[in-house]
């Protein structure tokens, strides 16, 4: 199957065959420090930087992902993000009291705990004199809170950050139509009964229509899932490549989850339930049983299924970070150094799901950095077809100079470093937790395999996207 998809891969339409497509189908369709560095192994450079502080991921967890409904569907967001700040606590050992600042990304607020970082952060013990917030950027969400981090440290306001996020998607929230909501408020202003009666005279029975979460964006009033199977016919894609992409990312989590390499997810005892260890969404299938499934999003005739898309899933991440002198100061062996990052944005209705191939080039150039430097890929997968869409648009020099403004492609992550222990497709993807999962899985796996610099890129709603380099700390 690798081989299949790696071979699809590599032979891409021609110039003159990706101009043709996009006509007939546009995209709408100190001294230790010093010691530090100087132990580098590698050839490769550091990316440290005269008279910036380094910053670094002394280490983070996260709760098991799960389905959304399954055992998590009793508890509130904070109680998940509780979980995650109690797990970092007990594998860092960090003293409670030495944290300067909490941020936890989310997306979907409960509205009894909207700032989370702070609820879960007393929660979890920690003082209610350190300071808290709450994020949002769509799947980007804990990216931002890390981000946001490095800011705070990098300016010399912080020395200690714990970044994190949070969501449930067993519990969201659901709001009375705006003509009930408004009836309420009415009645609660109203003075007399005559007031009282006059109001609820004008009560019609579709009052009662309750109001989902919007699961379209708000700019285009497409779903994520449409724009998936769009992309995925832009770029050609078939259903049996998208397929046979979701099969490897089930195959590897399955594979690194048997082999104890996702050493980021802590046990969480569910009150009233029993100790969760790992992941539950991790199903390898077969090409044949994939192929059952009906189009989700554009019938009959769609490419995305629930076999080769992300699931709603509930789970929380927290990280450490730290200015590089503080973690030493303290004794700690950081996992990695979190460097360069850049933010994109582009048009949500035809590029939506294109935030890696856009932020991937700006931030290697900003770092200094060629696609052949980077040892460890770790990009967020919310479809198949997403991920093998910006792997095209990566890999054409036609969309680079037509739709990037370049004057040459990106170019293609070699599958061999590409998202090795699995991805959202298998693991899940908690909106607001995904990020900080991803810069642990490529901090663990550049300790495993030897790396230097890992690249971490994410898609989000809005048609924003984010990329991070992450370099392996000195061994």
């Amino acid at each position: 199957m690798t081989s299949l998809l790696t071979y699809t891969l590599k032979n891409l339409p021609n110039t003159s065959k990706w101009a043709l497509r996009f006509c007939m189908r546009p995209l709408s369709s100190s001294s230790q420090l010093q010691a530090a560095a100087a132990s580098q192994t590698k050839s490769k450079k550091t990316l440290a930087k005269p008279n910036i502080r380094n910053i670094v991921v002394v280490d983070g967890v996260r709760t098991p992902f799960l389905l959304s409904g399954t055992s998590y569907k009793d508890l509130m967001p904070h109680d998940l993000a509780r979980a995650a700040l109690s797990g970092l606590l007990h594998q860092t050992s960090v003293p409670k009291d030495v944290v300067d600042y909490i941020i936890f990304g989310t997306v979907i607020q409960e509205v009894k705990t909207s700032n989370v970082a702070r609820e879960a952060a007393l929660g979890a013990g920690f003082s209610d004199k350190t300071p808290a917030h709450t994020v949002t950027m769509a799947c980007i969400s804990s990216n931002q809170a890390m981000t946001t981090a490095v800011g705070l440290i990098a300016s010399g306001q912080c020395d200690v950050v714990v970044a994190g996020g949070v969501e449930l998607m067993s519990d969201i929230p659901i709001r009375h139509s705006r003509k009930m909501r408004k009836m309420m408020l009415d009645l609660n202003k109203a003075k007399t009964l005559a007031q009282r009666l006059s109001i609820i005279s004008k009560f019609r029975l579709n009052f009662l229509s309750p109001e989902l979460p919007a699961v379209s964006e708000f700019s285009t009033s497409e779903t994520m899932g449409h724009s998936a199977d769009r992309l995925a016919a832009a770029f050609a894609i078939s259903r049996e490549e998208q397929d046979e992409y979701a099969l490897r990312s089930h195959s590897l989590a399955k594979k690194a989850q048997d082999e104890g390499l996702l050493s980021d997810v802590v046990p969480f005892k569910v009150p009233g339930r029993d100790t969760v260890t790992q992941d539950n969404g991790i199903r390898p299938s077969s090409l044949d049983q994939m192929a059952k499934l009906k189009p989700a999003f554009i019938k009959p005739y769609g490419t995305v299924t629930a076999a080769n898309s992300s699931f709603l899933t509930d789970g929380a991440s927290a990280v450490l970070i730290m200015a590089e002198e503080k973690a030493l100061a303290m004794g700690y062996k950081p996992k990695a150094y979190l460097r360069d990052f850049m933010y994109v944005s582009q048009d949500p209705k035809d590029q939506l799901l294109l935030g890696p191939t856009y932020a991937t080039p700006k931030v290697l150039e900003k770092a200094g950095l060629t696609m052949n430097d980077i040892d460890v890929f770790e990009f967020h997968e919310a479809f198949s077809g997403q991920i093998l869409a910006n792997l095209k648009a990566m890999d054409s020099d036609w969309f680079a100079q037509n739709y990037m403004g370049r004057k040459a492609k990106v170019g293609l992550p070699p599958l061999e470093k590409f998202n090795n222990w699995g991805g959202s497709l298998s693991l899940g993807h908690p909106f607001g937790a995904t990020g900080c999962r991803l810069v642990m899985a490529a901090a663990n796996r550049l300790r495993k395999e030897g790396g230097q610099y890992g690249l971490v890129a994410a898609c989000a709603a809005g048609g924003q996207g984010h990329a991070m380099i992450v370099e392996a700390y000195p061994k």
